[in-house]
């Protein structure tokens, strides 16, 4: 026996904001029902029936081959079919999936239609959207949780449909959507875990950074933005879902910070700037972008500091990668090696636009500052103590300018999640010639080009986020078996 909510019939919408509306409706119930369900159970015992509910979900039916705007890289499936995908928190993505409903009804001309999946909603995720209730640590309760409700089941959470892994759902419609709920889900516990954020706050454009002197200068330029009324931001979030309005409220500091602090500058329909600090490493890079991947951010920058490889470069130098050596190894399972993460040329021109506008050279005299080549990720911080023939043949023979240890990660993620992606890194040491990163040097290096550097990079920002979508999302990102959905 199951206690679940009546199952309402499947309705058709030729209208996306009609559609978004009946979605959250469902999600809502369904909810609210295993909330009410949880907390009854907490007080009372366990429930005399299993208690599940299930997640809503869009599906698309297409008879035609009619070709549809080949301009774009999204809102159209390629052939005819039966489509679906499902939904979680559609309050968070309301306007995403507006938007990406609206595409498959103009382009397609049929109606999509709004139901109730086959998929259940794990328990945990529930009440995730009710601060007043926790889940208990398994055992703490006098039954066992899975023998009542239906827990997170890591067999139904995965990258199937991103990594071009053949994925059907249960009744052999396609998917429409790159993530599943539950997969969507398992995201957003992630994320308000290591960054100590609400996922409501992040913003559409994200730089990662791999010092916390970039937190720093970003609060100053956010308390500068909120202090000039025609910014057009409108707060400032830190960790812990701290949010000011004020350019001059204090901003409490926790007593301890999360593992990847992170910081939004806010702006309407989440046009503002979120910036995560990751620290070093590409595993931390690769745990960051795969979660942050399920909001379908705009564009991602890794804006950090980087070892240069060539004896032309001053310590300051600014590296804007082309293309990536990949010695990270955290996403060899997920994307080969021999896949090319090609340079996005709408990032890219961002980027140089924005050095030039900060640093006021351009053209020639640009070169003075800036490089354009291959960037190496490594796994390794401390590759320079190992015998030197094999790393350095192989940094020689990729003509790589610049090592660090996440770049090429956030790029490659970028590439797999289909989320634009772009590298300008600062060179703050030169191993190979004898400049190590030591604290004097360190110091002064980080008072002259943090400030400058991070400029750049919501500048870039900016830049992009004046750009038509459909130009941003580049068709490089997308295979020939490709999801509706962005």
């Amino acid at each position: 026996m199951i206690n679940s909510p009546d199952v309402a019939p499947r309705e058709a919408f030729t209208d996306p904001a009609a559609a978004v509306a009946r979605l959250q409706e469902l999600y809502q119930t369904a909810s609210k029902f295993l909330c009410d369900a949880f907390t009854g159970a907490l007080t009372n015992g366990q429930p005399a029936m299993r208690v599940r509910a299930y997640y809503p979900e869009i599906r698309l039916t297409t008879t035609s081959y009619a070709k549809t705007d080949s301009r774009l890289s999204f809102g159209h499936v390629a052939e005819p079919g039966v489509y679906a995908t499902t939904v979680t928190r559609p309050d968070l993505f309301a306007h995403y999936l507006e938007q990406q409903i609206g595409l498959l009804i103009e382009s397609h001309g049929v109606s999509v239609e709004i139901g109730v999946s086959t998929t259940e909603i794990p328990v945990h995720f529930a009440v995730a959207n009710d601060a007043s209730v926790t889940v208990p640590q398994d055992g703490s309760m006098d039954f066992t949780l899975r023998d009542s409700f239906d827990v997170p089941d890591l067999a139904t959470t995965h990258d199937n449909i991103v990594n071009g892994v053949e994925f059907l759902y249960p009744d052999g419609a396609r998917p429409l959507a790159p993530f599943t709920a539950q997969r969507i889900d398992y995201s957003l516990a992630r994320l308000s875990h290591y960054t100590a954020t609400a996922a409501e706050h992040f913003q559409n454009h994200i730089l990662f950074t791999n010092y916390q002197f970039y937190v720093e200068e970003f609060e100053a330029y956010a308390r500068t933005m909120l202090a000039d009324p025609d910014s057009g931001y409108t707060s400032f979030v830190g960790t812990g879902n701290v949010e000011i309005m004020d350019a001059d409220a204090p901003m409490e500091v926790p007593a301890k910070l999360p593992q990847m602090p992170t910081y939004h500058l806010k702006r309407k329909g989440g046009g503002g700037i979120t910036l995560v600090n990751i620290g070093v490493g590409p595993s931390n890079a690769k745990t960051a972008t795969d979660h942050i991947a399920v909001l379908r951010p705009h564009a991602w920058l890794m804006v950090g500091h980087c070892a240069g490889l060539r004896n032309s470069q001053s310590l300051g130098d600014f590296v804007l990668a082309h293309a990536y050596l990949r010695e990270d190894h955290v996403l060899d399972d997920d994307l080969p090696v021999w896949v090319p993460i090609p340079a996005l040329a709408e990032i890219q021109i961002a980027l140089e636009m924005a050095v030039a506008d900060v640093t006021k050279l351009s053209g020639y005299e640009l070169k003075r500052i800036m490089r354009t080549g291959t960037v190496a990720t490594i796994d390794n911080r401390n590759w320079e103590l190992r015998e030197h023939s094999g790393p350095v043949q192989r940094l020689s023979q990729s003509r790589a300018i610049a090592l660090d240890m996440e770049s090429a990660t956030i790029a490659a993620n970028g590439f797999r999640f289909r989320v634009p992606y772009g590298t300008l890194l600062c060179v703050s040491d030169k191993p190979l010639h004898g400049e190590l990163k030591l604290p004097g040097m360190a110091s002064d290096f980080y008072k002259t080009q943090v400030a400058s550097h991070l400029r750049i990079g919501i500048q870039a920002m900016e830049i992009l986020r004046e750009m038509p979508l459909e130009r941003i999302h580049s068709r490089k990102l997308r295979s020939f078996e490709e999801t509706a959905f962005l």
